[in-house]
């Protein structure tokens, strides 16, 4: 699927976001930094703001950064816009540092969600957060968009306060918490929110923020698309689906006679007589009323809050009518019952958000952001490379983002929930303007674009060849089990655009490092030699996931001879190019419908090619994911969700010692988890892996180990006995041995992000000792 550059085949056709009126506040013009204190504020002659974000990131002034976005598109509709950054949560105090906003409160946890960022997969804590400066940890508290949202509240009682971001999207309905193992309500409730944004929501934020501007009750905005919100009362006008229950026995209707004559009563017998002696037309059992109603006038109940907690069937049910109500062109409003009797509420979900065109993209990311972090976190020279550093900043401040959205409908992901399955594009000379602005602009900029690309590198301006049949489709990929043979695969605007990038004036090398679906790029041999040729700094990273078709078929990915394809036209390209280049594949351990029989065939898939895996990805459930119903309720809502034989059970991989022995089998080559394995591979029947041949997986002797496991991504992860060596100065990289493959996994150098180095910090030297004792 594919945004349109106008969206043509939508009736009404959406309001641009460019052709709403500005509002009075235009006047003060735009602001080099949203303001984030009170003299900011006073110097660009604000008595108040309109609208106050509070976000659990700091505050990057770049179209990467959601809350840089959102604030820059208010900012254009003419609101006054202030910012309140990774706020100290244990009082109100600093949620009044600006004073009462005069239209609403924007709240969010930030770019990610504050669990996932705050705990690993294995629910420990991590010390890092990627968002803060310096990359310190415990910036925000858990579930960050509710303990801001009653901070707000108890700042400003009158004050609507709206949900936003992907911790938001994540939970509009009631949801799994891995992290407490329950079920939860909508995080509606619990943050007292009025109003939650799901997905990108400039279009949904640009017209609430006018209707509150003139004077609407934030009661009454119930009618815009990508919103939710809680009523108590029923919906006039409205035609409700029950869908409640699965397999509910109920009365069946006996087929009409199409031979039936007039005289002759529905069950065959005769009929009596009339009072008048006329004779009463034949009349066929009509469609329901709720099939044929219009379905934008249409909603379909879920299982209440109550029953998915109790019953997984209905949790899965309830996750799969979801997923199937996705596509903006015919999906229908949502509403899930929170509580029994009288204090019982509704949370209602209005359909996705339309996407926005390819002018209104080109309107977005053409703002006049900064690309900066806010100057209060320079640091003592006024730059941002140094110990006030902020990770994410790094990885994306020389990257462009070219489109949005993922048409893939991998089940783990979360891209689905919150963008959507529909491709909404830039146009080139907008990607290629912001570009320019990088070279000219961005300091430090040493010629390399880090990468162009999105959520998925290759699918711009990919989507379906026809808007009816789009506007119609139901299916959550458009590329499993196969391509569908009305999805337009051909990556030619995407090779101009590469092309023309690469050949501007002062730009050395343009990077890709976005995930790439190799099983759309062997589609187009002609994408892939540019790809390698000229875009590939040395490795490229793409999501095999595994090798196995059970577990492939429950995360809704390709097999693995697809990626032997990949690999060899990567190859021969390589060569022909003269390069050296390496793959880095990614796997996904113990996900919903992995036996411990998968991992091993994986394990001896990765030996067989030479792949030593030291960055490992355990599968997370993160909320309203379809891999996370099949791990809550273990159940396959992608084949039918019914309470006999026929919906698919998925083996589930939980506990600590079964996901460490997932974990284990990807790391076959390190000896802390040989001893786990080897008690494995016993009870498995598979002892013969035992040795210490080239054909074993584990030998049979035990070095002696610390039985820790140090994450590569930590940037504090050095042992303690290498900290002693390290002062002793720099040591040559060590050179891996002759015939093993380099991988991201065996040593290949950092990422190039573009940036300058940074330079080293100055040691203080230390005086000569005279060699007498003291």
């Amino acid at each position: 699927m594919n945004a349109p550059l106008h969206p043509a085949h939508v009736t009404p056709a959406p309001k641009p976001l460019m052709r709403y009126k500005p509002y009075w506040a235009k006047r003060f013009g735009v602001a080099p930094f949203l303001p984030m204190s009170r003299a900011e504020m006073d110097a660009l002659g604000w008595d108040a703001c309109d609208v106050i974000l509070v976000t659990g990131d700091a505050y990057v002034d770049h179209p990467s950064f959601g809350m840089a976005v959102i604030g820059r598109v208010l900012e254009a509709q003419g609101f006054r816009v202030g910012i309140i950054a990774q706020p100290d949560w244990h009082s109100a105090e600093p949620f009044k540092a600006l004073g009462r906003p005069r239209l609403f409160w924007g709240v969010t946890a930030g770019n990610m969600d504050s669990m996932i960022n705050r705990y690993t997969a294995d629910r420990k804590i991590r010390s890092d957060d990627a968002y803060t400066p310096g990359g310190v940890g415990g910036r925000r508290p858990d579930r960050a968009s509710i303990v801001y949202a009653q901070r707000c509240r108890e700042a400003y009682k009158d004050v609507p306060i709206v949900l936003g971001g992907i911790e938001a999207s994540l939970r509009r309905i009631a949801h799994y918490d891995y992290w407490s193992e329950t079920v939860r309500r909508s995080i509606l409730l619990d943050a007292k929110a009025d109003l939650l944004l799901y997905g990108n929501a400039e279009r949904a934020l640009v017209e609430v923020a006018h209707r509150l501007a003139r004077g609407e009750p934030v009661e009454s905005i119930t009618d815009v698309r990508g919103t939710a919100f809680v009523r108590r009362t029923p919906a006039p006008d409205w035609v409700e689906i029950d869908s409640t229950d699965v397999d509910r026995p109920g009365r069946v209707e006996a087929h009409v006679n199409p031979y039936q004559m007039p005289a002759e009563s529905a069950d065959g017998g005769c009929a009596s007589a009339s009072g008048d002696g006329g004779a009463a037309p034949v009349r066929l059992v009509p469609r329901s009323a709720a099939l044929r109603a219009p379905r934008e006038r249409t909603v379909i109940r879920l299982p209440s809050y109550e029953q998915v907690k109790a019953d997984p069937v209905l949790y899965a049910h309830a996750n799969r009518v979801l997923h199937l109500e996705t596509n903006p062109y015919n999906a229908r409003a949502l509403v899930q019952r929170h509580g029994e009797g009288p204090a019982a509420q509704d949370v209602w979900v209005n359909p996705p958000p339309l996407p926005l065109s390819t002018d209104e993209m080109d309107w977005v990311f053409g703002l006049p952001y900064a690309r900066s972090p806010h100057p209060a976190y320079a640091d003592e020279r006024g730059r941002h490379d140094g110990p006030t550093k902020i990770p994410a900043w790094e990885m994306i401040r020389f990257s462009v983002n070219i489109m949005r959205g993922c048409f893939g409908g991998c089940t783990f992901c979360s891209i689905t929930e919150h963008e959507g399955r529909i491709i909404q594009s830039r146009s080139e000379d907008s990607i290629i303007r912001e570009i320019e602005d990088i070279r000219d602009k961005v300091p430090g900029f040493t010629g390399v674009i880090s990468d162009l690309g999105g959520p998925t590198a290759n699918m711009y301006r990919l989507g379906c060849k026809s808007p009816t049949i789009e506007a119609a489709c139901r299916k959550p990929s458009c590329v499993y089990p196969d391509i569908c043979a009305n999805l337009r695969t051909d990556h030619g605007p995407l090779v101009r655009l590469y092309r023309r990038a690469r050949a501007l004036r002062g730009i050395k090398k343009i990077l890709i490092g976005s995930g790439l679906r190799y099983d759309l790029a062997v589609r187009d041999p002609e994408y892939v030699r540019e790809l390698v040729q000229h875009h590939v700094g040395g490795y490229l990273k793409i999501a095999p996931e595994h090798t196995e078709p059970g577990p492939l078929s429950k995360m809704m990915k390709p097999g693995i001879g697809t990626y032997d394809r990949f690999k060899a036209m990567f190859d021969r390209y390589s060569r022909e190019a003269g390069k050296e280049q390496y793959l880095i594949p990614y796997f996904i351990a113990a996900h919903p419908g992995t036996t411990d029989e998968d991992m091993l065939n994986l394990a001896l898939w990765l030996k067989r090619n030479g792949f030593r895996a030291d960055q490992v990805q355990t599968f997370y459930p993160s909320p309203m994911a379809t891999a996370t119903a099949m791990y809550h309720t273990g159940l396959n809502p992608l084949k039918g969700i019914h309470r006999d034989e026929r919906t698919e059970r998925v083996d589930v991989v939980k506990g600590e010692r079964r996901r460490r022995l997932h974990k284990a089998f990807l790391r076959y080559h390190d000896p802390n988890n040989w001893p786990l394995l080897r008690e494995a591979l016993k009870a498995m029947g598979r002892a013969d892996l035992i040795g210490n041949g080239k054909h074993h997986l584990v030998p049979t002797y035990q070095p002696l180990t610390d039985g820790s496991y140090r994450a590569p991504r930590r940037a504090n992860s050095t042992p303690p006995a290498a900290r002693s060596r390290a002062s002793a100065g720099p040591a040559k990289p060590a050179q891996p041995p002759k015939g093993r493959v380099l991988t991201q996994h065996t040593g290949l150098p950092p990422r190039v992000t573009g940036a300058e180095p940074t330079p080293p910090t100055p040691q203080r030297r230390k005086p000569k000792s005279s060699g007498r004792p003291t």
